[in-house]
């Protein structure tokens, strides 16, 4: 074998093994405070549909992990408060891309709240449903619906706000 093409072999082998680690452990990196790079496995236990998700809300701590079907198959990380009949979630009035998916019709995808993995569906809440729901969101969050939730954001009454039921 010709070094170029040994070059060649080194070169691809090391690059699938980046990808496979990105896709194993980027989720979890942004959890550490790393950055907000997405994963693309979701993992946890798939968990049939709670009768009443509030729960969840004195049980598990953190952001949950999201992942919308489609491609990319994008995890990423969303604060969030439980409702009996679901999850709430909010994002910046940016024109973010999941938010975009969303409203292009990917709206089915898997929300991992602790080790329990739920397959749901997101609406966006445009009714008067959305100022309620933003201020139990905001609650959780420890802030008010004026305030923003950190340095150069949108008071959180401006933020969209999306509403994940089971499927």
């Amino acid at each position: 074998m010709n070094k170029g093409k040994i070059a060649g072999i080194v070169t691809g082998v090391v690059l699938v093994a980046g990808i496979l680690s990105w896709m194993f452990t980027a989720p979890y990196l942004s959890n550490q405070g790393l950055g907000r790079t997405p994963g693309v496995i979701i993992g946890g236990t798939p968990t049939a549909a709670l009768n009443d998700f509030t729960v969840l809300n004195s049980t598990v701590q953190g952001p949950l992990q999201f992942k919308l079907g489609g491609f990319p198959p994008f995890v990423n990380y969303l604060l969030w408060v439980a409702t009996p009949e679901g999850i709430i979630t909010a994002t910046r009035p940016d024109g973010g891309y999941w938010a975009s998916r969303i409203r292009e019709g990917d709206e089915n995808g898997w929300l991992r709240i602790g080790d329990a993995t739920f397959a749901m569906k997101a609406t966006e809440i445009l009714d008067s449903r959305r100022i309620p729901m933003m201020q139990q969101w905001a609650t959780k969050a420890g802030r008010s619906l004026d305030d923003p939730l950190y340095a150069g954001s949108e008071p959180l009454r401006e933020w969209e706000v999306f509403f994940w039921t089971p499927r």
